[in-house]
């Protein structure tokens, strides 16, 4: 599969998935095309090559001005940063965003201003964000539902990795689309690997999430980070001890070297996904999920005062 590239989801007739060619790196950024009775997107990616979005909706018979709904599961610019973007191109479509996250849709600079503190570097590979109108946003909570005609997507509210974060479950195809609730499947190694960015990253409601995905009991994930997986117990499983594992190594990193920045340039320094990523995603990676783990020692830390 090629950045632009795009595939039906198998065993899940009407779903679409495509690479956006992310960071320049292949198999990391997925968008989702649901080609229902009312067509969706499922998250937007970063801005950067949403043409390719519109590209693979003309192929799949979708036109502009037919696209119902757009629904980032969450406004990291990562998997909102493209909604202006193709709200401006389909004139008729409602952007569907959890009402803690809503706000920075409509005036996303400070959205921008936490994305570069975040991403540092990385953010040369972002289109600066454009706003979306307020009318065309519909502010979602857990219990919600998303119509699309002949199918509908469960909103569930899915907090650890950022309070903005929803799942979005279509028990008519089986399906949940994970956004980074599940973690990163890693199509290349057909495994998952922990995500754990500053500045709302929470282990625990992180593990309660896996558990509210296991509980819909799918037959497939829709990784935003990247593509489809079966919706096995293991591969929830091994998400679960991951994450736990590495919260707890890198606690003990800092344990023993007491300096955050000898830490994150420890675990930059070891990284194991170059080979996947490239080197330079692979290192920020590291970078930003370790700055990340160590916001969130320092939060439990203060809360146990």
């Amino acid at each position: 599969m090629a950045i632009g590239d795009y595939y039906p989801v198998d065993g899940c007739p009407e779903y679409y998935y495509l690479d956006t060619g992310m960071y320049d790196t292949e198999r990391y950024g997925a968008v989702y095309v649901v080609d229902a009775e009312r067509p969706a997107l499922i998250d937007t990616g970063i801005g950067t090559n949403y043409e390719f979005v519109l590209e693979a909706m003309d192929d799949i018979g979708i036109a502009p001005e037919d696209l119902a709904v757009i629904a980032p599961t969450h406004v990291h610019l990562d998997h909102a940063g493209g909604a202006g973007y193709l709200a401006a191109e389909c004139p008729n479509a409602e952007v569907h965003v959890h009402e803690i996250g809503a706000r920075h849709l409509v005036d996303p600079e400070r959205l921008i201003a936490g994305t570069k503190a975040a991403v540092e570097d990385q953010w040369e590979y972002y289109a600066e964000p454009k706003p979306v109108p307020e009318e065309r946003i519909v502010e979602l909570s857990d219990g919600d539902t998303i119509d699309l005609g002949d199918r509908s997507l469960e909103v569930y509210h899915a907090p650890g990795h950022a309070p903005h974060q929803v799942i979005y479950y279509d028990p008519d195809a089986s399906v949940v689309a994970t956004g980074d609730a599940a973690g990163i499947w890693v199509p290349q190694l057909e495994t998952v690997r922990q995500t754990s960015p500053p500045a709302n990253f929470d282990l625990e409601a992180c593990l309660d999430d896996v558990e509210t995905i296991r509980s819909l009991d799918p037959d497939t994930l829709l990784f935003g980070h990247f593509g489809p997986a079966p919706a096995s117990d293991e591969v929830l499983d091994t998400y679960r001890e991951v994450l736990t594992d590495w919260v707890a190594d890198v606690e003990e990193k800092r344990a023993e070297l007491g300096d955050d920045e000898a830490v994150i340039e420890h675990f930059v320094e070891t990284t194991e996904m170059a080979e996947v990523w490239g080197e330079r995603k692979a290192r920020a990676e590291e970078r930003l999920n370790t700055r990340g783990v160590l916001g969130y020692l320092d939060a439990s830390a203060e809360s146990e005062r």
